[in-house]
This record gives structure tokens, C-alpha cells and sequence, in this order.
């Protein structure tokens, strides 16, 4: 009996043996195949070297200013001589208190979390990750491997962080560290965190401050600072208890410190504006390296190899066109509120819901599969999050609909500014806040453009022969032949059907009805070559409506036709790079942007069209430019405002500077309520207004702000020398057919006013 036990406990322990053979067998198997690279590649020491080679690449504007860097790592990278003593510390009290004892990888460690983590399930003991280790996953990430994602990124981690020792110091490895760690707020490396938090460089760092920024790595959501301030504070003096335990800090020092609530001072210095062309930047260099890179041996990394981008932007200008966005978008969106006073679009629950299905939030709740009401309340579920309120950031306690509700309200804008000769883009704002919305609107959108679409019609009609003392009726007109369209001008007032306005003073004064009469005498297909020639690529309707600007173009396209009336209707081509240099000087890649091509509209027509838009900032739609923001320099525009207060626009046109400027809703279910509001006379206008206004101040934007139109000729002045209204005299009223309902027709030579007396008498009888 007991030798039978004895050959059974015999036969499971060389089972055990079996059993362990094949265990540590497979181990090393597995970890051989990740350090010979079956698992994707592991960095060589020779690999790790160039980790400190690495340098930004820059973005450049017209002059080499910085607009922005592009880094692999960081954003601002600083010295280890800049660390302050309590801050390294700090850091490795709390991250890894073996962390000058070990070669990479911290073995105790690792026990420790295998019997107290894994065995007892005490989750306090933390996660064995030396921060060299952290460090490795900083700069290389984590991939992908599905069941085997966590221990094939572990050893990884383990393999390249003993490299790693090998090829750097202790201090090397820190500053490498504290360089490359997100913080909270999206910040990237201890320098960007201490301006974001505190608003001073790292040197200057209070002992309570460097804990405070420590402590958010472990989660940095749930320790920022910003959003939860209680929390961040329990962390802070988490972070101060271990630098007491390891002799760092006194118990007097430690206990003082905490007695103090964290204080922040948030930096107000980034450009969340400047964003959008950045981003528009990268997508278009990496596509250019891409291009280069598949025809040369040696290959270019937007951020490592130190390049730079010179662009043709111009940062100050930039500047000013960011802070009048801001400035116009802040004050604007309280009256915007103001307006809407029952059936609050931002407060229907079925729009919530339907656009909160679309977020991530809810579809990681729809994934845990809870039931409808579950969900439902915890989209209700209120929690702290960083909103922007008239202009500013702050931090509310909102729920995941509350969120949508509030950036469902919140007004966008985005204002281009070009160089009408060259096309050349000089200031771009793609929308109101990079941080609430990434859509950049000049690249990505194509919305209708309203009346800034007119000059185009008249354009159109100047090409056919008419002239601006041409005169019009602005009696509205009810077209048969297109579903009983009957446009009206944007006041709604029955205008006198004796009155005649010249197309002049219809141009001026955007007077629909007028205008829809104009491109019937110019003729919708003449009208869309015609704009085509000027710049627009999108497709046109063919339909009256064109003539109130129903067609839906890209800002850039706008900036086009514009730039070609400003430019002797010469069409440029809208660019921004103009070449990319390496960090040597070495040009990889140079633009010349093609050459400025005619339109169909000739020079005579179109300084013509340049002087009855001259008219509309004199005294039309767009003479707040003179009343209230006492421009007094040569300025020509349009303003547009699309059905229903949908979109407010305003083109500018200046001899050395365009401007296109939109201001709306993403959205494009929400509205203003009055025209008084959104018209694009007071929605977008007072962003050039204010841009230009500062640009007449400095002395460093004389060339484009004391640049002047060409003169017009003695015959283009009598064209243009007209009175703006005539009244049809007693028999010509008397004899006058009185039009309520018509067909739509642009064949010129039907025209009404070609037809003899006698058939206006008695009725003309052609069908």
C-alpha cells in the first residue's frame, strides 16, 4: 500500500517536472521569439542611441517665425539641470523608489506584484513597471496582439528598457522621462505640464506643485488637477507620504504641505485656433515625405529629423485674426442665446440622444450591454468637464448630454485671410476651438454661401453687356415654371412697382429680387462658366436660386474669386507651403505655386465689378466698415446670409489682402432667430472689421493697409454715374403691364425690355 502511494506521488511529481519543463520550455520559447523580433521589432542599442538625436521639426511662417513644432516626443524638451531636486524626488517615491538600484527591470518588483497582485489580489501593490519600462511605452506605445497583447508588450517593454540602461544614465533616463510623460490635459512632457497647471517654467516648481503633477501620471483623468480638484489633492499627498517614507521630505515639511490646497494658475498662452493649420500642415508634409521616401534610400520622419516648413503664413497677422474670432464669437453667442427664448434646439432630448449615439461614451456603455434606463441614466450622470463658455474655458459639472447640449448651442467661425496676387494664405482659423471641435471648416466644409455668391451674377451680367445704371424693378415676381418660386429681399417689404433701381444700387443694397432679374438677363449657364473661370470647382444648380447664393462652396474656393477681383481678374491658386528644408539647410522639397490664370470676365468688366463692391462698403450692407470701425482705407466686400439666418458670411477685398469669413453652426439645424442677428453684416463682418482695424494700427502691415486700388478710367467713372432710383413716369406707368407671375427664361433675346412700344401697349404675342 505504501509503496503504491509511494510509485504515485513518485508519478506526479515527474508529472510536476513534466509540467514544468514544458512551462519554462514555452516561456523561453516565447520570449525568444519576441527578442528575435516575430512579434514586430525590438529596438537595438543602436536604435536607442538616436533617441536623444531626434529634433523637432518646425513650422515656419513668411519671416521664419515659429508657428508651431512637430515632435515625436514632446512639445517643449528641457535639461536634466532644469529638474528641481524635489521634483525628481518626487517622482521616484512614488513611481519607482528601486529606481537607482535596478538595470531596467525591477525583479523584486515584479515578484512582489506576482504573490501580493495576482495571488492575494491586493491591486495596492502597484504594477511592477520600472520607469524605464514606462519610459519605453512612452516613446514606442503598445500594440495590438489580441489574447497575447500584455505579456508580448511586457517583455518588450523588459528587453528594450535593460537596452536602454545600457546606453543611458540614470540622470539621462529621467530627463528622457519627465520629457516624454503625458500629464493631464492632454500635455506632453513636465515643461508643457508646468506652464499648462501653473503657469511657470519647471525650475520654478513648488515642492507641492511637482507633487501635484506626479501624482495625476498614475491616471491622468482622474487626477487632473483642473477637473477634480479634491481628488488631485488626496493624490498630491499621497505623492508627499512617499517622499517622507524614503527620507526625501521631513514629517514637518511633509505635514505642512499638505495643510496648503493646491493652487493653479492656468496658462491662457496656447493657441487652440492655431491648431487647425497645423494639423492642415502635417497632413500635407507627411504626404510630400511620403512621396520622397519611396524614391530615396534615406528616409524623412516629420518628427525626428529636425526639418523645417516654411510656409507662407504670417504669424502676427494670424495673431490678430485669432484674438478678433475670439473676441467677435464671445460676445456674439450670449445675444445668440438671448435670442432663442422656447423650443431651445440644444434642450430637444430626441437630438441629444440621437447625436449622444454617435459618441464614445455611449457606445462603450451599448457595449457592456445594460438596458435602456441604465444607459439612460448614465448619460445623465453628471461629472466635471472642461467646456468653453463666451470665449473662455471652464469647468462645470455636466452630464454626457448636458455636454452635447452645450457645444450644441455653441456659435463656430472660420475667417481665411490670402494674398489676392499670389494666393498665398496668410492667416488661417479653421474654427472658434480646436479643444470643442476638431471639423476644420476651411479645409473639410462646403456650405451655401448666400449673397458673397451675387458679384458673381453681376460679373456675369457686365460680361453680357449690361452696364450699372441698368435699371430693374424690385417687384416681386412669382415664377411659374419653377414650382411658383417667389423670391424676396431679405427686409420683406413690398417694394413700389414704379420704383427702378439701377443694378448699381441693387448690388449694394443685395436686393434678391433684382438680383434673380439680373441672372435672368445673364443667363444661369453664362453664370456658372463664368464662375467656374473665377476660381469654383463645386458643382453649381442650375437654377434661379443660384442668384441668392444657394450654391455650396468651400471657403478657399471664395477666396479664389474674390483674390481674382482684387487681382485684374486673374484667378491665383490658393497655397501655403512654399518649401522643406532639412536641418542643414538642404532643400528636400520646393513649391512654386502655378501661375495666376485669366478669368473669362475682362479687365474693364472687372474693375467695374470691383467698383460697384467698393459701393457696398461705402454705402451698403457692408458700411460698418466705415461707420463703426472707421476704416478709412480702399475696401471692397460683400456680405452674405443664407435662408433662414443659417450661415453669416463676409468677403473683404483689400489690393494686397483677402479676407473670407464664416460664422454659423456645425449643425446646421440650429439658426439665429432674427436677421438683425445673423446677417452676415453683424455675424461675421466685425472679424475683419477688428482684424483690419488692429492692422491699420502697426506700422509692420503698411504695404497691405495703405495699398490702393487702381484708378478707375474717365469712361468706367460716367458708366458708373447714375442715380442709385428712378420712378417710371405718369405714361409709362400708364402704359406699363403690371408682371405678378412669370416664367424663368435666360435667353437675352427674350427679354422684355428688347420688345417694341406697341407690343408693350397691347401685349406681346410671343409664347
Amino acid at each position: 500500500m505504501a509503496k503504491s502511494k509511494k510509485k504515485k506521488n513518485t508519478s506526479l511529481f515527474r508529472l510536476f517536472l513534466w509540467g514544468m519543463t514544458i512551462l519554462i520550455g514555452s516561456f523561453f520559447i516565447f520570449f525568444g521569439s519576441i527578442y528575435i523580433g516575430l512579434w514586430g521589432k525590438v529596438q537595438t542599442e543602436s536604435d536607442l542611441q538616436n533617441i536623444k538625436q531626434s529634433e523637432a521639426t518646425e513650422i515656419l511662417d513668411y519671416k521664419g517665425a515659429v508657428i508651431d513644432k512637430f515632435y515625436k516626443y514632446n512639445r517643449q524638451s528641457i535639461s536634466y539641470s532644469a529638474f528641481p531636486k524635489h521634483l525628481i524626488e518626487a517622482l521616484v517615491a512614488t513611481e519607482d523608489a528601486r529606481f537607482y538600484e535596478h538595470d531596467g527591470v525591477d525583479n523584486y518588483s515584479l515578484l512582489r506584484v506576482f504573490f501580493k497582485t495576482i495571488l492575494s489580489g491586493d491591486k495596492s501593490s502597484g504594477g511592477g513597471s520600472t520607469l524605464t519600462q514606462q519610459l519605453v511605452k512612452n516613446i514606442y506605445g503598445r500594440k495590438s496582439y489580441g489574447f497575447f497583447s500584455l505579456p508580448v508588450n511586457k517583455l518588450k517593454e523588459s528587453i528594450i528598457a535593460k537596452r536602454i540602461e545600457n546606453v543611458y544614465s540614470k540622470k539621462e533616463i529621467l530627463e528622457l522621462y519627465l520629457n516624454t510623460v503625458p500629464f493631464s490635459g492632454n500635455t506632453y512632457g513636465i515643461e508643457s505640464a508646468a506652464n499648462q497647471f501653473f503657469n511657470k517654467t519647471t525650475s520654478k516648481l513648488s515642492v507641492s506643485e511637482s507633487a501635484t503633477l506626479v501624482g495625476t501620471l498614475k491616471a491622468n483623468h482622474s487626477y487632473n488637477p483642473r477637473l477634480f480638484p479634491e481628488r488631485s489633492q488626496l493624490r498630491r499627498d499621497v505623492v508627499l507620504s512617499q517622499m517622507q517614507k524614503y527620507g526625501y521630505l521631513s514629517s514637518e515639511k511633509a505635514t505642512s504641505t499638505m495643510s496648503v490646497s493646491i493652487q493653479l494658475k492656468l496658462s491662457k498662452r496656447n493657441s487652440f485656433q492655431r491648431q487647425f493649420f497645423v494639423d492642415l500642415i502635417k497632413s500635407e508634409v507627411e504626404a510630400i515625405l511620403d512621396s520622397i521616401n519611396s524614391k530615396n534610400d534615406y528616409t524623412y520622419n516629420i518628427e525626428e529629423d529636425g526639418l523645417k516648413i516654411h510656409t507662407t503664413l504670417d504669424l502676427e497677422q494670424q495673431k490678430l485674426l485669432e484674438a478678433s474670432v475670439k473676441k467677435h464669437i464671445g460676445n456674439l453667442q450670449p445675444q445668440f442665446e438671448g435670442e432663442y427664448r422656447t423650443d431651445l434646439p440644444w434642450k430637444n432630448k430626441a437630438l441629444l440622444l440621437r447625436i449622444a449615439k454617435n459618441t464614445k461614451v455611449y457606445k462603450r456603455l451599448k457595449r457592456s450591454k445594460i438596458s435602456e434606463e441604465q444607459l439612460l441614466d448614465s448619460l445623465q450622470k453628471k461629472r466635471p468637464i472642461e467646456i468653453l463658455k463666451n470665449g473662455e474655458s471652464t469647468v462645470l459639472q455636466l452630464s454626457t448630454l448636458d455636454s452635447i447640449s452645450h457645444s450644441l448651442k455653441q456659435l463656430n467661425a472660420a475667417s481665411l485671410s490670402v494674398n489676392p496676387k499670389t494666393g498665398a494664405i496668410l492667416a488661417y482659423v479653421g474654427g472658434v476651438d480646436y479643444r470643442t471641435s476638431k471639423f476644420d471648416i476651411i479645409k473639410n466644409s462646403r456650405r451655401q454661401v448666400g449673397s458673397t455668391f451675387k458679384p458673381i451674377v453681376y460679373a456675369s451680367a457686365i460680361k453680357a453687356g449690361l452696364k450699372p445704371c441698368d435699371y430693374f424693378s424690385a417687384k416681386e415676381i412669382t415664377y411659374s415654371n419653377f414650382k411658383d418660386w417667389k423670391p424676396q429681399n431679405s427686409s420683406h417689404k413690398e417694394e413700389d412697382p414704379y420704383l427702378n433701381f439701377s443694378m448699381k444700387h441693387a448690388l449694394t443694397h443685395s436686393l434678391n429680387t433684382v438680383s434673380v432679374k439680373v441672372l435672368e438677363r445673364a443667363g444661369i449657364e453664362n453664370t456658372i462658366t463664368l464662375a467656374k473661370s473665377m476660381g469654383v470647382t463645386s458643382h453649381i444648380v442650375s437654377e434661379p436660386s443660384l442668384a441668392l447664393g444657394v450654391a455650396e462652396l468651400n471657403m478657399k474656393e471664395l477666396a479664389k474669386v474674390y483674390s481674382s477681383i482684387a487681382n485684374q481678374s486673374k484667378v491665383p491658386e490658393i497655397h501655403f507651403i512654399t518649401k522643406i528644408t532639412s536641418k542643414t539647410g538642404e532643400v528636400i522639397a520646393e513649391f512654386t505655386p502655378a501661375q495666376s490664370k485669366p478669368s473669362e470676365l475682362g479687365v474693364d468688366q472687372n474693375r467695374i465689378l470691383l467698383a460697384l463692391l467698393e459701393n457696398v462698403v461705402d454705402e451698403g450692407t457692408a458700411s460698418r466698415l466705415r461707420t463703426t470701425f472707421r476704416l478709412r482705407q480702399d475696401l471692397a466686400g460683400k456680405t452674405g446670409t443664407t435662408q433662414g439666418n443659417k450661415d453669416g458670411w463676409f468677403a473683404a477685398i483689400t489690393p494686397e489682402l483677402v479676407n473670407i469669413t464664416w460664422v454659423g453652426h456645425n449643425n446646421q439645424s440650429i439658426n439665429f432667430k432674427s436677421t438683425r442677428l445673423g446677417q452676415g453684416a453683424n455675424s461675421a463682418l466685425p472679424i475683419f472689421g477688428t482684424m483690419y482695424q488692429q492692422m491699420v494700427k502697426q506700422d509692420r502691415f503698411n504695404e497691405i493697409t495703405r495699398a490702393t486700388f487702381p484708378l478707375l478710367s474717365e469712361n468706367q467713372r460716367e458708366a458708373l454715374n447714375c442715380d442709385d432710383i428712378k420712378r417710371d413716369g405718369f405714361f409709362k406707368r400708364l402704359l406699363s403691364k403690371d408682371e405678378i407671375e412669370k416664367n424663368f427664361d435666360d435667353e437675352k433675346e427674350k427679354e422684355d425690355n428688347k420688345e417694341g412700344f406697341f407690343s408693350r401697349l397691347f401685349g406681346s404675342k410671343k409664347k
